[in-house]
């Protein structure tokens, strides 16, 4: 009989970015969830241990582009860019406006 790793009810923050490549580095990834200006359902999270599930709602800022992202599974590694994609679904991608709506404010 083979042992099974046991199912993943929750993981840091800072490694699901990591590991489902939406991070470059575990370094940017806790920056990125360390600066502020991350939700996670609807919540402001300023640290980058929070407990990120399946069914969670990602919502951030990243390249000029509001990113809000629906955790559809917790990686088990950091594989290759398509597995990483498969952890989450992209809810909508907008361009970042500035105070006055415009997309590109000064």
């Amino acid at each position: 009989m083979t042992a099974r790793a046991p199912a993943l009810e929750s993981m840091r923050l800072d490694r699901f970015l990591w590991w489902a490549r939406i991070a470059k580095s575990r370094e940017t990834a806790q920056a990125m969830a360390c600066d502020g200006h991350f939700r996670m359902d609807g919540r402001a999270i300023d640290r980058a241990h929070a407990p990120v599930r399946i069914g969670s709602i990602l919502t951030f800022a990243q390249h000029g582009q509001v990113r809000v992202l629906r955790v559809e599974s917790l990686p088990v590694r950091r594989g290759p860019p398509a597995e990483g994609r498969a952890c989450y679904c992209d809810l909508a991608t907008s361009p970042v406006s500035g105070v006055d709506g415009s997309p590109h404010a000064a």
